[in-house]
């Protein structure tokens, strides 16, 4: 046989020893084979409908039970897998029928429990209420069915009792812990969810070797595990992926990526929707190109994770594509309802007028902004009620939803304001923020935006240090996780307030950080000091001190081969643009030796910056720009020209 090489006479012992060792598709390969050999034979027939459903091949498994059963009508338990495998492929009005057909009082337990997973699945929570409520009350399995009812209504702290009673009842397994961990996680009990995750990912491992975990992530090359039925009970994909959405929520973004390459390899055609979504959401930073492919696929097949359709979106307008979400918004009205509240269809309908009508898209956010303030206020009065009564519960509760409120008003805020910020109107910006004031002054996003806000003006560095400072001071202990944007803009604040000692502490602070992880990480390229540093020499660039601000932009970027990199060379090439534009203008006077550095610093940056992409091309532009001209080395080699074509002249 092809493939597999098997012994006369040693059929059956090679097969059953494939299936002892997992070798589930090199047993399909040899089954089919007798198939095509000996007709409908039964016993090859339910051997291959077994490895089918443990690849969790639900279809072709579903496809052998149904021969199984009309050659055997008389066999209940062919009729029983032909069902469940109906169910696990999705079919459910099919696996309905057939477990119907089912009048055995031996497999009447079974049928009721995978009559209800079949509601369930179908959405008919009423129909699955009823078959759930026909079996014990302090059975695992009713638990669980009732945990997962509850858990559907929202009621996720009552279906976490439920889960963690049928866990004390039946025992421990990773599909309940699974369950118990995402109900936390739904709470905003992270660390909780963490737990129970941990649980599951050290079982895996412990009890699961063959699966891989963490290989990838190691940089061993391994093959796919594809998805076994091993792997489903084992609950790895789950608990990674919940892993993956906690980090993430907590913007610890490289160890989100982490939890997704620690996941049992498996080939990109075998992944499942939810780790498909989770890793285009994750690395939509690093590759958004692939992200919108990802998210686009997803959105075209039957089921997909409910969040795909409005993220989908959401980032299109994220990178300005306002375009291609009014016409996915427009082509599929189907899930508006489905799959969009009130306040994200409205929101996303005014952000899509924002380029062709502006001043509409504004009124709309403002009839948003409005709605949004009359709720944060009646929820403000419920937590001044309930502490006055004492009632901690409902001022809890009442805080929960002020929250939930705030982080859908600050986004419409936020778009308000940048109407007038791209149209350089920054005192309407700040009047925007000053009306806010009540809500927005608590959040760090607010607070954060005042800042820049106020630095544009250039004549209130003083009160932007107002604004920076606490946020800087708050992540002191972590400089390198903010912004390096708003350590430059606080440092040259400083600097224009006359507090020139105040920005040398917060560099030395900077350096100091970057060279412990340096020590620690050779290769790693560090920019935050190097943006400050580019930020001050711009600053002495737009002052008209083109020598000293030029001299600091060159010596920020040493050593090239670390300092070198996208964000720093867009600093680096507006200063020299600027500075070759006054020189042709006769608008400054520049010494020789200041050109001299000029080009032999552009020399450097042509031999570091072959491998370094000058420009952020859009993910979706048709029109890409050829490799060579996009790197650092072309535009050093243009900006040297430039500047040898005005020293002749």
């Amino acid at each position: 046989m092809a493939g597999i090489q098997i012994k006369e006479g040693e059929v059956t012992a090679t097969i059953y020893g494939l299936i002892k060792d997992q070798r589930y598709s090199d047993t399909i390969e040899v089954l089919n084979n007798i198939i095509q050999t000996y007709d409908k034979s039964r016993p090859a027939l339910s051997l291959l409908g077994y490895c089918y459903y443990q690849l969790q091949d639900f279809v072709n498994a579903a496809d052998c039970y149904e021969q199984l059963a009309s050659m055997n009508p008389d066999v209940d338990e062919y009729r029983l897998y032909y069902a469940q495998s109906l169910y696990k492929a999705g079919l459910y009005e099919e696996a309905m029928k057939v477990s119907s057909q089912i009048d055995n009082p031996t497999y009447r337990q079974k049928i009721a429990k995978l009559q209800a997973g079949i509601r369930f699945g179908q959405e008919d929570f009423a129909g699955t209420k009823n078959l759930v409520d026909e079996g014990a009350d302090d059975e695992p399995d009713t638990l669980v069915n009732l945990g997962c009812l509850l858990f559907k209504e929202g009621q996720h702290e009552a279906a976490l009792q439920k889960f963690v009673q049928a866990q004390q009842v039946g025992g421990e397994t990773p599909a309940l812990c699974y369950n118990i961990a995402l109900c936390h996680y739904l709470m905003k009990q992270f660390k909780q969810s963490l737990d129970f995750v941990s649980s599951i990912i050290s079982k895996g491992i412990s009890e699961h070797s063959e699966l891989a975990v963490g290989m990838n992530t190691e940089g061993i090359d391994v093959r796919s595990v594809g998805n076994t039925l091993t792997l489903h009970e084992s609950a790895l994909i789950e608990a990674f992926n919940l892993q993956a959405a906690i980090e993430f929520q907590l913007k610890h973004y490289d160890l989100a990526r982490v939890a997704l390459t620690d996941m049992p390899p498996r080939s990109e055609e075998e992944l499942d929707p939810v780790t498909l979504h989770n890793t285009a959401l994750i690395n939509m930073e690093t590759n958004p190109s692939e992200g919108f492919q990802k998210l686009q696929y997803l959105l075209q097949q039957e089921s997909f994770p409910p969040e795909t359709f409005s993220n989908l979106l959401l980032l299109y307008i994220k990178y300005e594509y306002d375009d291609m979400a009014a016409d996915v918004l427009a082509e599929n009205p189907h899930l508006h309802s489905m799959y969009l509240n009130d306040y994200l269809f409205k929101f996303l309908e005014a952000m899509i007028m924002r380029q062709t009508s502006p001043e509409e898209a504004y009124k709309r956010l403002d009839v948003l902004a409005a709605d949004l303030t009359k709720t944060l206020r009646k929820h403000t009065k419920a937590v001044q009620e309930s502490r006055k009564s004492h009632d901690d519960e409902a001022a809890k509760q009442a805080i929960h939803e002020y929250d939930e409120t705030l982080e859908k008003y600050i986004p419409v805020l936020m778009h308000q304001a940048k109407i007038y910020w791209d149209r350089e109107n920054y005192q309407q910006v700040e009047k925007i923020f000053r009306q806010s004031v009540e809500f927005g002054n608590d959040h760090d996003a607010w607070k954060l935006n005042v800042a820049h806000v106020l630095f544009m003006q250039e004549n209130k560095y003083k009160d932007a240090i107002g604004f920076y400072e606490p946020l800087v001071k708050k992540n002191y202990e972590n400089i390198l996780d903010i912004s390096a944007i708003v350590l430059a803009n606080l440092c040259v604040s400083y600097i224009m307030t006359s507090q020139n000692e105040e920005a040398e502490v917060l560099m030395r602070k900077i350096e100091k950080e970057e060279e412990h992880i340096a020590y620690e990480q050779p290769d790693k390229k560090l920019f935050h000091l190097c943006i400050v540093n580019l930020v001050i020499g711009t600053l002495y660039c737009a002052k008209g001190n083109y020598e000293f601000g030029i001299s600091r932009v060159i010596k920020s970027l040493e050593p090239y081969q670390k300092k070198l990199g996208t964000e720093t060379w867009y600093y680096t090439k507006r200063c020299f643009l600027s500075l070759i534009e006054n020189a042709a203008k006769h608008m400054i006077m520049l010494k020789d030796d200041t050109l001299q550095d000029c080009i032999m610093f552009l020399d450097h940056c042509e031999v570091y910056g072959r491998n370094v992409t000058a420009q952020v091309e859009p993910p979706l532009d048709p029109q890409k720009m050829h490799k060579g001209q996009n790197t650092v080395t072309f535009e050093a080699r243009l900006l040297k020209a430039l500047l040898i074509k005005f020293m002749w002249n």
